[in-house]
């Protein structure tokens, strides 16, 4: 993982229009990708992950509107072809005209879709479906060279590449889903967003798939933004974690930060809502209530209904993203709690000391192996 920014999201936010109210699915939010980085996007239903994907690739619909703010994106520096310039300025890729955006998905940016069977055309077969993406982006390929190119990317996901003339039905869920993968990585993208790409499958076929897209970043370098509900998935393969929260970044850090200390109370539910599988036993303690409406969100902090920790300013005054910790920069946390002027009485026990889940970290996969991409 280098440290060169490949795409800057600045102060984005998304409405829905709606016959009671506008929906602020997306709220001000910015972060920066940098290349071959996977920054993972978590939080429950509703927290504004699929949506803001969908911003930055520019795939939303009415009654979806950008109402603000940027995605830059930053070519390789010395690098150019016949479809843009060479210049190391970022391109905004909100103000893209439809051509340019034709010209830009699937060579620099691609998507992963969260269901497999809807994303695949399911009178096509798998060949056919990857060979489209070359022949509509790059139609001076032969079709010789589409076929070649196709069942060398079937290969590459694990796919026998004499599947390629299987149609979706003929494929299980998971190696639907590593089509779905070959065809996100036709032409050598930069970005791969990822939108909960393994949700529907089992958790054999599950850890498969990840292991290959890790495999496939160290080999490609490309840079993933990997959407899920699971926390605990991230914390095994992402560099940088994102947690939203009623379309908001609450916290960001990095993974090793956030499992050895969540600063944020949602964090730290998050991550108390799943079973320890190694060494002693602990509480689940989960989160208590339910997300709020979109469309009235609370004043103040938004989790301050359901959090045991808030206070007065809490309820009142909305906490912007600060840093808790000169020893750890890159953890971030929108909350009072951290902030002395707000809550004199100092940050809670459960907060400072490391959460319970500390026992773990020997077992932990990615966490023993180090940086294993």
């Amino acid at each position: 993982m280098g440290t060169e920014t490949v795409l800057e999201v600045k102060h984005v936010s998304v409405d829905y229009a709606s016959a009671t109210g506008t929906v602020h699915a997306v709220d001000d939010v910015s972060f920066s990708l940098a290349r071959g980085q996977i920054i993972g996007l978590a939080g429950e239903s509703g927290s504004g992950k699929s949506t803001l994907a969908y911003a930055i690739a520019r795939l939303l619909r009415p009654p979806a509107a950008i109402t603000g703010g940027q995605v830059l994106y930053y070519p390789r520096p010395g690098l150019s072809d016949k479809n843009e310039q060479d210049s190391i300025l970022p391109i905004d890729l909100l103000e893209m005209t439809p051509e340019e955006l034709r010209n830009f998905r699937w060579r620099k940016l691609s998507i992963v879709f969260q269901s497999a069977m809807n994303a695949l055309n399911p009178v096509l077969n798998i060949g056919e479906q990857i060979m489209d993406v070359l022949r509509a982006h790059d139609p001076s390929i032969s079709r010789k060279r589409q076929q070649m190119r196709a069942q060398e990317l079937l290969r590459l996901v694990g796919i026998a590449p004499d599947r390629i003339k299987s149609y979706p039905h003929e494929l299980s869920g998971g190696m639907r889903q590593r089509a779905v993968i070959a065809i996100a990585l036709a032409l050598h993208p930069d970005i791969i967003i990822m939108d909960e790409p393994t949700t529907a499958l089992d958790v054999v076929v599950q850890r498969e798939i990840l292991a290959e897209v890790m495999a496939l970043r160290r080999e490609f370098g490309f840079a993933v933004i990997f959407i899920t509900h699971d926390l605990s998935l991230l914390l095994e393969i992402a560099d940088q974690v994102v947690i939203m929260y009623a379309g908001r970044i609450v916290e960001t850090a990095t993974r090793e930060q956030l499992y050895r200390q969540p600063r944020h109370p949602y964090t730290y539910g998050l991550l108390h809502s799943f079973p320890s599988l190694h060494g002693p036993r602990r509480n689940m303690l989960g989160i208590p209530g339910s997300p709020p409406d979109l469309r009235a969100v609370p004043p103040g902090c938004s989790f301050h209904p359901r959090c045991s920790f808030a206070f007065g300013a809490c309820q009142s005054v909305v906490p912007t993203l600060l840093t808790p910790s000169s020893e750890a920069p890159e953890q971030r946390v929108a909350c009072h709690l951290y902030d002395t002027s707000l809550n004199p009485s100092g940050v809670p026990a459960e907060l400072r000391a490391r959460p319970a889940v500390q026992q773990d970290a020997s077992t932990t996969p990615a966490l023993r192996r180090g940086e294993e991409g």
